[in-house]
């Protein structure tokens, strides 16, 4: 059985199957080109929509949600033959950043740059039913959880994603998914049954469990490393009604308020996950902010998973009700014509946590206090996330209790503060961390996965085309990894 949703519209099918003429830019629009960028080689295939410095749509393409930019060129594929027009191009300018942009929330990823190429996968946005009885899926890279969710909700299914509904599918699913469904479904990538990507070299490839599984392997955790998606199928689980909960809460101990709800957190039932996030205290007193699903329609239960978490402080302002997976996701704003207006270059770091230890509560109430996080939140794991082997992904750090990630202002100053706390840490994720170091890529696989991870680079990207981003550099050092370099599919 194969069913269109009809929710989201087929971006692809407005692709001429023809060479386009492009258009025809005056000569002040012509004087805005970056150099070192052959435009008049543009493939005829991606003349029409794509985006010089000069034209009117420049601004809305830009940017992404946290980050400024300010790319040479940017190419939008609608079909698979179009993502391998665009990947040729960028073959011609490897002598600049290549970034790969699906809606472009990425907080580590590049999927922005200054001068080079930017492939944007946005309209790719297709969500299609393949196989009713079996829950399967099909959903462009170009789409995003908010429409996902929608599209879902009248078969009484959900697919757990990160937190937030804009942010976009290939980033998302090719680095692991830690969400609010994560403790009662696992991560995102853990019901991926089969992608469509197009390779470095241009060619389309499948992998799945039975063709290619060793790539299919790879691109569950260090998708961007080894090519662009272009399509995802996804085995869907149901999901009724849903406890949905926003709770701030005033602690006057932080140190005590992150120690307790490491205990609460952890020995929740899986049904239960709550996310954490706080920041700066103010005058001796912290704002704890909670972002709770509760996976019952049951207001009861709910209330009773819930309880144990306002030990953290005083409650001061509460919102719990029984609703839509949909109408969670579904919060997010929507990105308009002028698309987004990040600025700056966000600083973040990210870990692993094994659990919330009395010394680790401690050390991260003082850098707290030190004022230069902005930022601080926790993503509890277990449940479902750890229930997958180690080896099944090449997200390999199923154990870990926690994911942890900070924000500041000056990446010099947090990796100094971050480095101070790694005795308590166990690996990282990458996509929420923006240090360039080499070391980086050590954290996030374990070595055996690295050295597998790499020898596949060997062969699906010798020439290490997809290098912007936290590179898995194919030669057997880290010469390429801290470059500095700037692009990810985000």
């Amino acid at each position: 059985m194969n069913s269109e949703l009809g929710i989201v519209p087929d971006s692809s099918a407005r692709a001429a199957s023809g060479p386009a003429p492009g258009r025809l830019r005056s000569a002040s629009a012509r004087a805005m080109r970056r150099p070192g960028i052959d435009y008049d080689g543009v493939p005829g295939s991606l003349r029409e929509g794509v985006v010089e410095p000069g034209d009117s749509e420049y601004l809305a393409v830009s940017s992404n949600y946290l980050r400024g930019g300010a790319p040479g060129i940017v190419l939008r594929p609608e079909t698979p033959g179009q993502v391998a027009d665009a990947l040729a191009f960028a073959r011609r300018h490897t002598h600049l950043p290549l970034g790969v942009r699906s809606a472009g929330h990425g907080v580590s990823g590049r999927s922005t740059n200054d001068g080079g190429v930017v492939i944007d996968v946005g309209r790719m946005n297709r969500i299609e039913v393949l196989d009713r009885d079996r829950r399967l899926i099909r959903i462009g890279p170009g789409a995003t959880w908010k429409q996902v969710a929608a599209a879902l909700d009248p078969y009484g299914w959900a697919l757990g994603s990160g937190d937030y509904g804009g942010v976009g599918v290939g980033g998302l699913a090719t680095a692991g998914g830690i969400g609010l469904l994560g403790r009662a479904h696992g991560l995102t990538i853990d019901h991926l049954r089969a992608v469509d990507l197009v390779l470095a070299d241009g060619s389309q490839a499948r992998a799945s469990a039975e063709e290619n599984p060793e790539l299919f392997w790879a691109v569950r955790g260090a998708g961007a490393n080894f090519g662009v998606v272009t399509a995802f199928e996804f085995e869907v689980y149901d999901v009724a009604e849903v406890g949905w909960a926003k709770l701030t809460l005033v602690s006057d101990d932080i140190e005590k308020s992150l120690l307790r709800f490491g205990e609460v957190a952890t020995g929740a039932p899986r049904d239960t996950t709550v996310f954490l996030v706080t920041g700066r205290p103010r005058q001796g007193r912290s704002i704890v902010q909670l972002f709770a699903i509760v996976d019952s329609p049951d207001p009861a239960v709910v209330a009773e998973r819930l309880t144990p978490f306002l030990d953290l402080g005083a409650l001061a302002q509460q919102e719990v009700f029984v609703t839509r997976y949909r109408d969670i996701m579904g919060q997010a704003h929507d990105v308009g014509p002028d698309g987004h207006q990040g600025r700056g270059e966000p600083v973040s770091r990210s870990a692993f946590l094994p659990a919330i230890t009395p010394e680790y509560a401690r050390d991260t109430a003082e850098l707290l206090r030190s004022g230069r996080v902005h930022f601080f939140e926790l993503r509890p794991m277990g449940g479902a996330i750890a229930d997958v082997p180690a080896g099944e992904t090449a997200f390999a750090h199923r154990t870990p209790a926690f994911q942890v990630t900070a924000m500041g202002a000056d990446q010099v100053d947090l990796n100094a503060r971050w480095d101070a706390l790694a005795d308590h840490f166990d690996g990282l994720y990458l996509s929420f961390d923006t240090d360039r170091r080499p070391e980086r890529l050590d954290e996030a696989f374990p070595p055996p996965v690295l050295e597998r991870l790499r020898e596949l680079k060997r062969r699906y990207d010798p020439h290490n085309l997809f290098r912007d981003n936290f590179n898995i550099d194919p030669r057997t050092g880290h010469e390429a990894v801290g470059a500095g370099r700037t692009g990810r599919n985000s």
